[in-house]
């Protein structure tokens, strides 16, 4: 099996989903030089970092992490990419296999009940066929030992992409479109909002203003990618 392995890597090469060059024998999904490129925050080990800076004096949450700085034309934009439009979801277990990681060395994230996703409307999520961030959150879920659930949190209704938007006209868009059919089902617990890339944020203080209806609730933050 391994030599069969071996010829048909000759004629169908594994490429790096960052650079596009072929994968070495030991390689996943992205080579050696682009894991070294990738623009690492290390916010998972700082407090009062740029991802929990960007909700003060909007939503109370208690903590907030992102695996990468997203820059455009750069490797985790491509990876990303890949993920969110080309099927890729393996990158999503890849992200959240390290995000974890460093979560877990973190102790900043020890008390949380529950891992949420930012939920996709039903006409997108049957459109894309999966949800871009369900491996990551499953990766989490499996790394953390914690709880992951797609069924709290609903989208009620769809938009258009947010991405030429400002601020003010994002937080229109989205300040309410999401659900929590039973709210009681989180009542007193640490729930950790996870999503793909942060931009102004406003898709995340939505889902926070939804889950906040129930009582004595924590939330906390970790997405792939923050946007400077």
């Amino acid at each position: 099996m391994i030599f069969l392995n071996e010829i048909l890597s000759i004629f169908y090469p594994k490429l790096c989903l960052g650079c596009y060059e072929p994968l070495t024998t030991h390689e996943n999904l992205i080579c050696i030089n682009c894991r070294h490129e990738l623009p690492l925050t290390n916010f998972s080990f700082e407090k009062s970092n740029l991802v929990e800076k960007a909700f003060y004096g909007r939503i109370p949450i208690e903590g907030a992490t992102a695996l990468c700085y997203f820059l455009k034309k750069g490797i985790i934009q491509q990876l990303i990419h890949n993920l969110k439009y080309k099927n890729q979801q393996e990158i999503g277990k890849l992200l959240g296999g390290w995000l974890s990681e460093e979560m877990l060395q973190s102790n900043r994230f020890n008390t949380i009940d529950y891992i949420i996703p930012v939920p996709l409307h039903k006409k997108k999520l049957k459109k894309r066929g999966y949800n871009q961030v369900s491996e990551f959150g499953k990766s989490l879920s499996e790394n953390l030992q914690i709880p992951y659930s797609e069924k709290i949190l609903t989208r009620i209704s769809s938009t258009k992409t947010q991405t030429k938007k400002l601020r003010f006209e994002r937080w229109k868009n989205v300040s309410e479109l999401f659900f929590v059919e039973n709210p009681a089902v989180l009542n007193n617990k640490h729930i950790l909002l996870i999503d793909d890339i942060i931009t102004t944020g406003a898709t995340l203080e939505a889902c926070y203003l939804a889950l906040n209806k129930s009582k004595n609730i924590k939330i906390s933050i970790a997405c792939m990618a923050y946007t400077k």
